[in-house]
């Protein structure tokens, strides 16, 4: 039987699954190559850290489970090798101390994700791992090697074992272009179609409304829709206007059954109330206050605190003459309708679901159809919302992934 130095294990993909993967198989005493197709590793984890590297939360399991939706079960037990609390002790192993935020997310002190990527890849190279910038996967040869392709042309290596942690498909410019689905669909992985997560949505406003207020901040609002069993929802939180429609933290926390909606039924509804913690009743009492020769649009804001964006909303679908009716706009200020009509492209949104499904996969994560390829990161096809939960089950299917191969190797 071989030594562990004398297997070789290859890792495709410097993203943190990627290198979280690389730690582990390091440490089992393999000999690691990391191959990444843009000039350095963990572009994507510097990007999303530029305005305060959201590294994990703080919810308490199994409420941290759940925000992993119907994939829950699955990514619990990948938690259970890695979860939030271990992601923050390892990071405190690089010289990263973290604290908890207000809204429960955890951040490093310094909130910069530089830092903690060049500690980590430094630390990563003097454990032994050789890292290789601008090579780009392409799949296999016949004789079972990968194919890789640089500046000089394409080349052949050969795996004992490899972990593929490619990204989905947002943002491709920083690397994760989904290119490789069409590869593994070749080799019989079944590959659910990456879709927008984590996104705005488009709605058809009027040019008036878009050129007066695009950009503008809606706070606070409280938003009412219908899960997937048609159940009735609501959040609190803030969001903004946009040229093409509506984005920001609130809409991305219902993006995924907003999505879903879309698809089956071609059409959806946001609700939006434009004044928590005001009844409708009250709403119509303050309306019905004489104005005084004032516009209705100072009306709105002297009676009802509305802000220009809220009420140009109210008059982008009531029209100009909404005044004529108080019980219609005090009704649609607590239940403004917005149709949307389609998700944002993947190539702007902070994350995709589907991707190569767990189905496909045994528990270690290893490709059923392909033994000894392993998968791992955002590559697999389950969502979360923003708040850390997408970086934290990027680092456990990378340690998942690498204990699959760790194990699968000392069976051979």
């Amino acid at each position: 039987m071989s030594s562990p130095a004398e297997k070789h294990a290859v890792v495709i993909g410097g993203g943190p699954a990627g290198l979280f993967a690389a730690e582990r198989l390091r440490a089992a005493g393999l000999q690691v190559d990391l191959y990444e197709t843009k000039g350095s590793p963990g572009r994507k984890f510097l990007i999303a850290g530029k305005g305060g590297l959201n590294l994990t939360h703080s919810d308490p399991r199994p409420l941290f489970d759940s925000r992993y939706r119907e994939r829950q079960a699955q990514v619990g037990r990948w938690l259970d090798g890695f979860d939030a609390e271990a992601l923050r002790h390892w990071a405190q192993g690089l010289g990263v101390d973290t604290y908890v935020g207000s809204s429960g997310r955890v951040f490093p002190v310094d909130r910069k994700a530089a830092p903690l990527l060049r500690g980590w890849v430094r630390r990563l190279k003097e454990q032994g791992v050789r890292f290789h910038v601008q090579h780009h996967w392409l799949g296999w040869n016949g004789d079972g090697s990968l194919r890789l392709r640089n500046e000089d042309g394409e080349i052949g290596v050969h795996a004992d074992a490899t972990v593929l942690a490619l990204g989905g498909g947002s943002w491709p410019q920083l690397g994760s272009d989904g290119g490789w689905t069409a590869v593994l669909q070749q080799h019989g992985v079944a590959v659910a179609p990456l879709q927008s997560a984590n996104c705005g949505f488009d709605i058809d406003w009027s040019v008036h409304f878009r050129q007066r207020h695009a950009g503008a901040p809606l706070k606070p609002v409280i938003a009412h829709w219908p899960d997937l069993q048609g159940q009735p929802q609501q959040l609190q939180g803030e969001c903004v206007i946009s040229e093409y429609g509506i984005e920001g933290s609130l809409i991305y926390a219902l993006a995924a059954d907003l999505r879903e909606t879309l698809n089956r039924q071609g059409r959806a509804q946001l609700e939006l109330d434009l004044v928590p913690g005001r009844e409708e009743a009250r709403l119509l009492a303050d309306l019905g206050r004489p104005r005084r020769g004032r516009s209705f649009g100072e009306h709105l804001r002297r009676a009802a605190g509305l802000d220009a964006v809220k009420a140009g909303l109210l008059f982008e679908v009531l029209g100009k003459d909404a005044g004529n009716d108080l019980h219609a706009v005090a009704r649609t200020l607590k239940r403004l309708p917005l149709r949307l009509l389609r998700p944002r492209p993947m190539a702007e949104t902070i994350s995709t679901a589907g991707g190569v499904r767990l189905e496909a996969m045994d528990d270690g994560l290893m490709l059923t159809a392909l033994p000894g390829v392993f998968c791992a990161g955002e590559m697999l096809d389950w969502e979360a919302p923003t708040g850390g939960y997408l970086l934290t089950a990027c680092y456990a299917s990378g340690l998942r992934a690498a204990e699959g191969a760790i194990t699968w190797l000392a069976q051979r």
